[in-house]
């Protein structure tokens, strides 16, 4: 019955998926490559049908990166569960985005400049945040008495990706000439870079996430040169309409960063 079918489906198709030799068979190339297309379909098949019934059950997924979701999301998390009880978040731990759907995402939250382009995507700012160099308290102590540029000279640039730009944009905002400096060192997840600027290990660019560091003494930032167009940006589908859960979230994250964001009186 098997190899009737296989007949069938060879003879619609109109070429041979299978060398037959006695006892063995074995794809032919035209059966091969179908076989990896029909495995892609059926990949983004089950991927849909996972997507839709997270979607009609409420429950949601959110990549972000633990510093955000530590520093920023965690002291609020609360405040949504006990007002939206019928939505269920799980917080994915996020250190590049590449793609919502390549993540198994919902939605996701990246800090940057913006302007990331997808057509089925939608990139919302939640609030600018923006990014300072920041050191340890004993680097902070020379940029203060000998200059930033012979801390910059010296000292190890710590990047968060190969291919970042903030650093070179923090040069050019500085007006500096763009210096890689001695060393070249890629953390990342934020939380083992902040550690990393603790421990001496070279300076980051970072924003006012850090605070209580800072107000402790433990970490130093150089006020003067900020990257005022940085912040946290939400990426979510274009379609969040029919998502409830995920438009839940959405208006609900951007009020509280409304709330974050209201003047000091």
């Amino acid at each position: 019955a098997v190899s009737h079918q296989v007949r069938q489906l060879e003879a619609e198709l109109g070429f041979e998926l299978f060398t037959r030799g006695g006892r063995t068979l074995a794809l032919t190339r035209q059966g091969r490559e179908l076989l990896q297309s029909a495995g892609q379909a059926f990949t983004g098949l089950e991927g849909e049908i996972l997507r839709l019934r997270r979607r009609d059950s409420g429950q949601i997924t959110i990549g972000m990166a633990t510093y955000f979701a530590s520093r920023w999301l965690s002291p609020r998390l609360m405040t949504f569960i006990t007002r939206h009880a019928d939505v269920g978040l799980r917080i994915q731990p996020l250190l590049d985005l590449s793609d919502l759907s390549d993540n198994d995402l919902d939605l996701a939250v990246r800090w940057g400049r913006g302007g990331w382009q997808d057509r089925n995507m939608r990139v919302e700012l939640i609030f600018p945040c923006a990014a300072m160099l920041t050191s340890n308290a004993e680097i902070g102590r020379i940029i203060e008495s000998e200059g930033i540029e012979s801390v910059l000279s010296q000292q190890t640039l710590l990047h968060d990706h190969d291919d970042s730009r903030a650093w070179n944009d923090w040069f050019s905002a500085a007006g500096i000439a763009w210096s890689p400096g001695p060393h070249k060192l890629v953390i990342p997840d934020p939380n083992v870079r902040v550690q990393a600027v603790m421990d001496g290990q070279g300076i980051a660019l970072y924003d006012s996430l850090v605070a209580d560091e800072v107000q402790a003494g433990r970490l130093y930032q150089y006020e003067s040169v900020r990257l005022s167009d940085y912040g946290y940006y939400l990426i979510y589908p274009q379609d969040i309409e029919s998502i409830p859960a995920v438009m839940t979230f959405r208006d609900w994250i951007m009020q509280e960063a409304r709330d974050y964001n209201l003047p000091l009186k």
